[in-house]
């Protein structure tokens, strides 16, 4: 639980009033925008930096937790760090197994290994890997201990398609066992995929929460991409009522509204009069990415 909470740097606030619940067996995703906090949020909720205001709770536990108190505590989470939290000169089989071995129950070290995509026989130093295989050791450290509560920071940045499927599958697999997983990210895949509940953070506080449902909704719309900020008053002219036209981002527009083949063919009208081809025109419902876009440009 995070209530209230207040991350300062100087005299700048990276985390301005955010409060946000991760439900217990589920994933939490905190999504948004770079410099919104997000990553000062999970270094406070992992002991690694320190809140100027605000309450937060792990696992029941209030933080800043000390003595035997904290080293309880970190033994029922696992961490992800965006950047670091390796030990670079050792080898991926080495470390993984060792740190399983801090905790009472850890899963076999070379078959997480192995099922993140790294050869557990390897002898290169960790920082001798790729920066995508370096993200695969660091999700090994993370589960290795079966953790009740799981911190994965950019999880899957860097990986290919192949690994992100991967660790989807590892990720559900905890859920699935019982682990409450918070996650943050710029892929809107991995949200969609994964998140039981989705926290939009902007100028570090939440702008916006629910499941990827909630936010997208159930209406349809028309997109296009166009010239920027083209005149629309022709295309709105031409639409039922209910119906409208925006540009979010530049250069990308929806009509929203009913849509049948009537104001399909209005749509590509107007689009042919004004150069747009109308191979780009998609129908469907706003993607998670076209949510989170429009929610931190109202800002």
């Amino acid at each position: 639980m995070v209530d209230d909470l207040v991350v300062r740097y100087g005299t700048r606030s990276a985390v301005a009033g955010l409060t946000f619940t991760a439900p217990s067996g589920q994933v939490t995703a905190l999504v948004g925008p770079n410099g919104a906090g997000k990553t000062s949020t999970v270094e406070v909720c992992t002991g690694l930096r320190s809140a100027a205001a605000g309450v937060v709770e792990v696992l029941g536990t209030r933080l800043p937790a000390t003595g035997s108190t904290r080293a309880r505590l970190h033994a029922r989470v696992g961490v992800m760090l965006q950047d670091g939290g390796l030990y670079t000169t050792a080898r991926p089989l080495e470390l993984v197994r060792y740190l399983g071995s801090l905790y009472q129950h850890p899963r076999n070290a070379a078959e997480l290994l192995d099922r993140l995509g790294i050869d557990p026989s390897t002898r290169t130093p960790i920082r001798r890997l790729s920066g995508g295989e370096q993200r695969r050791v660091a999700a090994a450290v993370a589960m290795v201990g079966r953790p009740e509560l799981a911190f994965l920071d950019e999880p899957t940045a860097g990986l290919d398609a192949r690994a992100r499927r991967a660790f989807h599958d590892l990720v559900r697999e905890l859920v699935a066992d019982g682990t409450t997983i918070v996650l943050t990210t710029h892929l809107m895949d991995d949200v969609e995929r994964l998140a039981d509940q989705v926290v939009v953070v902007a100028a570090g506080r939440a702008i916006r929460r629910g499941t990827v449902a909630d936010l997208v909704g159930e209406e349809e719309s028309v997109s296009f991409r166009g010239p920027l900020h083209a005149d629309l008053a022709g295309l709105r002219a031409v639409l039922p009522e209910g119906g409208d036209v925006i540009e979010e981002p530049p250069g990308h527009y929806r009509v929203t509204g009913p849509v049948d083949p009537m104001v399909l063919s209005a749509i590509a009208a107007w689009c042919g009069q004004h150069g747009v081809r109308t191979s780009d025109l998609t129908v469907g419902r706003r993607s998670l990415e076209d949510v989170v876009i429009a929610l931190v440009g109202e800002l």
